[in-house]
C-alpha cells in the first residue's frame, strides 16, 4: 500500500486544525487593554463566550495589581477578597477553565475592585449549551497534567498516527 505525501500533508494539517479547536481559547482578560483599572470588565466578558478548555490569561503590572479568585457572588458583588480560593500575582497568570459555572475575579490591590476591576465568569460546556452552577475550581498555569482535558489525548493519538503514516511512507518508498 502506498500513501502519497499529499494524503500524509493533508492528515497532519487537519489533525492540527481539529486539535487547535479542542485545545480551547485563550482569552487576555480586558483584551488589548488588560488587567487594569481603565478597562470595563462587564462589557468585554458579555462579548465573550468562555467554553471548558479555555484558559483566562490576566496580564497586569506585578506589585501594582493582582488576580483574586473569589468564591461568590455575594463576596464578588461587595469586594470581599478576605476568604479568597486563589490569589495570583505574578504579572501574567494563566487560568483554566476546566468545567461549567461561574467564576468571579478581582484585583486584590485595595480600592481596586470596588473602583470595577473585577470580573465574572461564566463558562459553558465545550459544545456551547447553557452551564450549570458549579463550585469554582482554581487552576493556575502551574496545573499538573492530570487535570488538563481528555482532549489533549487525542492529540497524542493523532500525532502518533501521523507519525506512524510518515514513517511508512519513508520506509516503504
Amino acid at each position: 500500500m502506498q500513501i502519497s505525501c499529499r494524503f500524509v500533508l493533508v492528515f497532519v494539517i487537519a489533525t492540527i486544525l481539529i486539535q487547535k479547536e479542542a485545545w480551547g481559547k485563550q482569552h487576555v482578560v480586558g483584551g488589548s487593554q488588560g488587567w487594569d483599572e481603565s478597562t470595563d470588565f462587564n462589557s468585554w466578558a458579555s462579548a465573550q463566550t468562555f467554553k471548558v478548555g479555555d484558559e483566562l490569561v490576566f496580564k497586569y503590572t506585578p506589585g501594582l495589581h493582582s488576580v483574586v479568585e473569589i468564591g461568590s457572588e455575594s463576596a464578588y458583588k461587595s469586594c470581599d477578597i478576605s476568604s479568597a480560593l486563589d490569589s495570583l500575582n505574578g504579572g501574567s497568570n494563566t487560568v483554566k477553565l476546566n468545567k461549567p459555572g461561574t467564576r468571579y475575579f478581582a484585583c486584590g490591590t485595595s480600592g481596586h475592585c470596588g473602583q470595577g476591576m473585577k470580573v465574572k465568569i461564566k463558562t459553558v460546556a465545550g459544545n456551547g449549551t447553557a452551564s450549570t452552577p458549579s463550585s469554582p475550581s482554581s487552576s493556575s498555569s502551574s496545573t499538573s497534567a492530570a487535570a488538563a482535558p481528555t482532549n489533549y489525548e487525542y492529540f497524542g493519538l493523532s500525532a502518533l498516527v501521523a507519525t506512524l503514516l510518515v514513517a511508512h511512507m519513508i520506509f516503504n518508498a
